[in-house]
């Protein structure tokens, strides 16, 4: 894919002073997922005075939609079937045509679809500040796409991540530690405070007695979440707890073996928790927009996943006050300190993992404390007025820097960048 650019390019204006802050947010799609999630509520929390807030995506699809439609945001559409080609390429003249005319002061884009889609054409665009966002691990992507992903940054003004992790892993990769910057997600807790008439409803829904213990995952159901290893450790924990009872609070996304086969990967799991004994003891409920209240409900919350940046899943359960069991991947231990705030265990480690359920469940005390500590954890460093107030600064300081700075080099240098990936931009989503 490459794009070609005027002969003469020019930065375009920046806002005056005393208008908001013209802010254009490139998603894939507005699934309820990390990144989506934590960009829809970074967009709730901004000031509208100060920034007048728009979002470009690949696909106006996703359950958050109607959150940003009640904002009154626009949504504009890039139909695309893959990174490269014609089409691709009309599709991201039109991108750079359009935050031109709308004098968009920041571009700032997610993940390596959007990074690689929409930031050659805000370069092109002139646009005065350009930000990418990286939120998960490398092992999320090919050799190929790294590379890509790579080349394509070295445009932007910034690169954010989530994680220490990953910053440490992209400096490794060859980015520019100095315009790396970590910061990490934040979200309101009060939406996590108990609710006892919550607890009783979900309980009831799910059909699990008052007394039961209830051990929930939150996460999609898709490879690389580490479902297995969790089915195989609830079969160890059933048999010395057979009240216990498992939930894994998720969508089920048809996903692609390695041969380009269609599955679905959610069936493959019941399968495989009746092969194990439990699949009278496992519930998958699919996305739920009661999250606080499940977690209220639930003794413990376990992220068995083999790779991750900084987990919502983890953060919101710790706001609920649960003790959280995670593998020690990524960003985890960012967030889980083991045994002040929660259990880390070794990724793909079912006897680790259920060893570690073992023990929250035969220790109340344990549960007890480690669920006060998380919660402190979580009001402490992940809140939402952080977030924000990080993000505010971020953006005000490379908007001040691009006043300053010489226009943009020849942007038949930008145009040099050609980007090439094989798969849809529906993929790699986290």
């Amino acid at each position: 894919m490459s794009i070609q650019a005027p002969s003469r390019p020019s930065r375009a204006p920046v806002a005056a002073v005393g208008e908001p802050i013209r802010l254009l947010s490139f998603l894939d799609v507005f699934a309820p997922a990390g990144t989506e999630g934590q960009v829809v509520t970074l967009a709730r929390a901004l000031d509208p005075a100060r920034f007048a807030l728009r979002f470009g995506c690949f696909e106006r699809a996703g359950s958050l939609v109607p959150v940003v439609e009640a904002l009154r945001m626009p949504i504009t559409e890039y139909r695309i079937r893959r990174l490269y080609g014609l089409h691709t390429a009309r599709a991201q003249w039109r991108l750079a045509r359009e935050i031109r005319a709308q004098r968009i002061d920041i571009v700032h884009t997610y993940n390596f679809y959007g990074n690689v889609f929409a930031i050659p054409a805000a370069r092109l665009a002139g646009a005065p500040v350009v930000v990418a966002s990286m939120r998960c691990m490398a092992d999320q992507c090919t050799p190929r796409q790294r590379w890509v992903q790579r080349q394509v940054c070295r445009l932007a003004d910034a690169v954010v991540t989530n994680a220490e992790a990953i910053r440490r892993e992209l400096v490794a990769d060859g980015y520019d530690e100095r315009r790396v910057r970590v910061i990490r997600n934040g979200l309101d807790t009060q939406r996590f405070v108990r609710a006892p008439e919550g607890v009783a409803r979900v309980r009831h829904d799910l059909g699990i007695p008052p007394g039961a213990p209830m051990i929930v995952v939150l996460g999609r159901v898709v490879p690389g979440k580490g479902i297995p290893e969790f089915l195989e450790a609830a079969g160890r924990v059933a048999a010395r707890t057979p009240a216990a009872r498992f939930v894994i609070v998720g969508g089920f996304p048809r996903v692609r073996d390695a041969r380009g086969v269609v599955t679905d990967y959610a069936e493959t799991m019941r399968m495989l928790a009746a092969r194990l004994g439990v699949g009278d003891r496992v519930t998958f409920t699919g996305v739920r927009a009661d999250v606080p209240d499940v977690l209220a409900a639930a003794t413990m919350s376990v992220l068995p996943s083999h790779s991750e940046g900084l987990s919502n899943a983890i953060l919101e359960s710790m706001a609920a006050g649960l003790p959280v069991i995670a593998a020690d991947v990524g960003g985890n231990a960012e967030a889980v300190e083991d045994g002040v705030t929660g259990l880390l265990v070794p990724p793909r480690d079912p006897a680790a993992l259920a060893a570690a359920m073992e023990r929250v469940l035969e220790t109340p005390a344990l549960t007890a404390r480690l669920g006060r500590a998380a919660r402190h954890r979580v009001i402490e460093r992940f809140g939402l007025e952080r977030l924000v107030r990080e993000t505010d600064a971020l953006y005000t300081t490379l908007l001040e820097r691009a006043h300053r700075r010489r226009p943009m080099a020849s942007a038949r240098r930008l145009a040099a960048v050609g980007t090439t990936a094989t798969h849809s931009p529906r993929q790699n989503r986290s």
